[in-house]
């Protein structure tokens, strides 16, 4: 049992490095939209079996990445195929895209999130505020220390109780999403995370505020400017212009 053990496990870390891998490829464009996969000669490479191989391919399949053609193979897909709001695919695009994904994320997000802190202003019940309250003190404590760790993780559940709390289940699952999107700025090696957090801590502080206190409009358009706030920091810093 124990060698069988051994052996799943061995196997789900293959599988794990196979998927990373070949997606972190097809995303940088290691393999062009349009080409074949030679199974062989990644069973190969990878030094695993075709089940494991396969597997992986389906994960990749799954995302939009890749597709099985009869009588021709696995072949790569075009971004517009891909699962963009897949988490996997936000961590892969992190790594390789940083500045043009998140610009194109903040925009999508300035679209949801200001509608969802109004929703959660309205609807949130008095222990998810106080709890929202409290993140958001975190958030500007870890500024105030520049612990750019525990900023981020504050930021990730801040959001995510926003989201939540909306009542809207498409909404809530989009935390998943925004998760992903903002782990992917510890993995940009250029600007720490704590480059971005003085004035954020703040405005984060005053959307909780907002909720807290059941003003709807206050909360959408704290919302609104927390994030539009963020994207001129990232547009700034990949070196976009105006108009």
């Amino acid at each position: 049992m124990a060698a069988a053990g051994e052996e799943t496990r061995r196997d789900r870390g293959l599988h794990a490095l196979v998927v990373n891998t070949l997606g972190q490829e097809v995303v940088d464009g290691s393999y062009a939209p349009g080409d074949i996969l030679n199974l062989d000669r990644l069973s190969e490479r990878f030094a695993v079996s075709r089940s494991v191989l396969r597997e992986a391919l389906r994960v990749l399949q799954s995302v939009g990445m890749v597709e099985p053609r009869q009588r021709v193979g696995t072949q790569v897909l075009s971004r517009q195929h891909w699962e963009l709001l897949n988490p996997l695919v936000i961590e892969w695009r992190g790594r390789g895209d940083y500045f043009a994904q998140m610009r194109e994320m903040l925009q999508l997000r300035l679209g949801i999130e200001p509608v969802a802190a109004r929703l959660s202003a309205q609807v949130m019940t008095p222990a998810e505020r106080q709890e929202l309250a409290g993140v958001a003190a975190v958030m500007v404590a870890a500024d105030h220390d520049n612990e750019g760790r525990r900023y981020l993780e504050a930021d990730v559940e801040f959001h995510t109780l926003v989201l939540r709390g909306s009542g809207n289940t498409v909404m809530a699952h989009f935390a998943h999403t925004v998760a992903a999107l903002l782990r992917t700025r510890e993995q940009e090696k250029r600007y720490t995370v704590t480059d971005y957090t003085p004035a954020s801590a703040h405005r984060h502080s005053a959307l909780a505020a907002a909720i807290v206190a059941g003003d709807a409009d206050a909360a959408y358009s704290a919302a609104y400017a927390t994030l539009e706030a963020t994207l001129v920091e990232f547009g700034r810093e990949a070196g976009d212009t105006p108009g």
